[in-house]
């Protein structure tokens, strides 16, 4: 299965159907702080909606179509990130996450970011990362920043969101524009 330690503290595995408890812990313990910026939070209303997501999860892995993965920090899971799926003709994916409430700050985000990065590019042999993020989610937009992302533009009503439509601004990293070490 897919393991990648990131530091001492910190690692990234694939979602297992036993993990389905902790990730609705999770979840649940943070649903306000995520459901501001995240679509699924009000469908997720018990550990057999993770295990559903975990399941769907492990198919789009056996596809070879991209992963999740829980980011555990000191053995707790703390977040998940993963790819939304993998354009092969175009060696092109998107990057997705989120961090429980009370674990921003700590840089466990840019770190798992930056591994993900790594693999797409060194493993995968992808050309072009995409991350969008909301236009008023400054914390999230921080982490392509930080990575060397270029902001490429934004997408107009792009997600709707409960009650509202949202824009989206589109960074894009290319393998050539990485100026740190990967």
């Amino acid at each position: 299965m897919f393991y990648f330690k990131l530091d001492e503290d910190t690692e990234l595995r694939l979602l297992e159907p036993r993990h389905a408890g902790d990730l609705f812990h999770l979840t649940d313990k943070s649903r306000i702080h995520l459901r501001e910026w995240l679509p699924w939070i009000d469908f997720t209303k018990g550990v057999s909606d993770s295990r559903r997501f975990i399941e769907s999860t492990l198919k789009q892995f056996g596809d070879n179509n991209g992963f999740q993965t829980g980011l555990w920090y000191k053995g707790e899971l703390v977040g998940v990130i993963g790819l939304h799926g993998i354009n092969w003709s175009n060696k092109a994916t998107s990057i997705g996450y989120w961090l429980g409430e009370g674990f921003q700050g700590k840089g466990l985000m840019t770190t798992a970011c930056r591994a993900v990065i790594d693999y797409c590019f060194n493993e995968l042999g992808l050309k072009r990362i995409e991350i969008r993020v909301a236009t008023e989610n400054r914390k999230s937009q921080a982490i392509p920043e930080r990575l060397g992302f270029q902001k490429e533009g934004c997408t107009r009503a792009s997600e709707f969101l409960y009650d509202k439509y949202v824009d989206h601004y589109v960074f894009g990293l290319i393998k050539e524009d990485v100026n740190w070490h990967i």
